[in-house]
């Protein structure tokens, strides 16, 4: 299993329990990330100074974050797109970032695709995971991610292209990361539950501004077991999630809607389903023989 994500803990909040449960069943889970996250609010106050608005070394510490969360999922293949620092983080949507040079929204497809088509030649996965068309929220290093990825799948695939990357590898299946909106009302209805009464809390269920249709989602995995890997991993990252804010404070309720990860399947074939119709495994209808 290759997954493809832009920033340092990217990996956690959407695919965090799926990663665990499958190294923890002896699946090969190896981790692409796109850039450090140089541009990322700092939410620790005695690190402000690392910031993007101070010294600019933030990237050398969300490295360690990341080593430490994949040491809590359990995940020992994981690798910068590039190299540390290649591919800088863009910032938010709009943000003058975006237009700095060097920064991975910038960078010509080709040859961000260029460093992924030799990592998925010598992996040879069987299933890849990524973000959908849309980066998830807008993010214009998640669509990046999801272009290069793409992209490197399909150079990958062509025995003419570039023989000297490695043998070509045609991964059969391939997901994108998703978050369903029911996932996110029964977070909302859960919090509310247990008495709070944050702004999430307060979000209307039938109004909420991001995630995707339940419709869309072809593939649920149950990682509840590993649902305290998932928690430590985002603990992992203290300059950026706070666990008692928003979508992140679903993670420690009683009934958690986070030891379950939601994917759209979008190539190769769908696995069996469960009673509610969706697919519980990835590797599901391919031979591994």
């Amino acid at each position: 299993m290759l997954l493809v994500h832009a920033h340092p803990d990217d990996e956690t909040i959407g695919s965090g329990v799926t990663m665990a449960r499958y190294a923890s069943e002896g699946a090969h889970v190896a981790l692409v990330t796109c850039t450090l996250g140089e541009e990322g609010e700092v939410l620790v106050a005695d690190l402000e100074h690392i910031g993007v608005n101070g010294e600019d070394r933030l990237g050398d510490h969300r490295i360690v974050e990341l080593g430490a969360a994949m040491e809590s999922l359990g995940v020992l293949d994981w690798q910068l797109l590039g190299g540390p620092g290649r591919y800088r983080d863009s910032g938010m949507v709009g943000e003058p970032s975006n237009e700095r040079d060097g920064c991975f929204w910038r960078t010509d497809l080709l040859d961000a695709a260029l460093d992924l088509v030799p990592i998925i030649r010598q992996q040879r996965p069987q299933v890849l995971i990524t973000y959908d068309d849309f980066g998830g929220y807008g993010h214009p290093d998640h669509i990046q991610a999801h272009r290069t990825a793409m992209y490197a799948t399909q150079l990958a695939a062509a025995p003419t292209f570039r023989p000297e990357l490695g043998q070509a590898w045609d991964i059969p299946k391939i997901y994108w990361t998703a978050i369903p909106k029911g996932l996110i009302r029964s977070g909302i209805m859960a919090l509310r539950a247990a008495g709070d009464t944050s702004e999430m809390a307060s979000m209307d269920p039938d109004e909420i501004p991001f995630g995707v249709d339940d419709a869309l989602v072809t593939t649920l995995i149950d990682g509840s077991e590993f649902l305290p890997n998932k928690v430590a991993a985002m603990r992992a990252y203290p300059t950026q999630i706070n666990m008692e804010s928003g979508f992140f404070s679903f993670a420690e309720l009683e009934d958690s809607p986070m030891g379950t990860e939601a994917f759209r399947l979008v190539k190769g074939p769908l696995g069996e389903r469960d009673a509610t119709g969706h697919e519980t495994d990835l590797f599901a209808g391919l031979d591994l023989a």
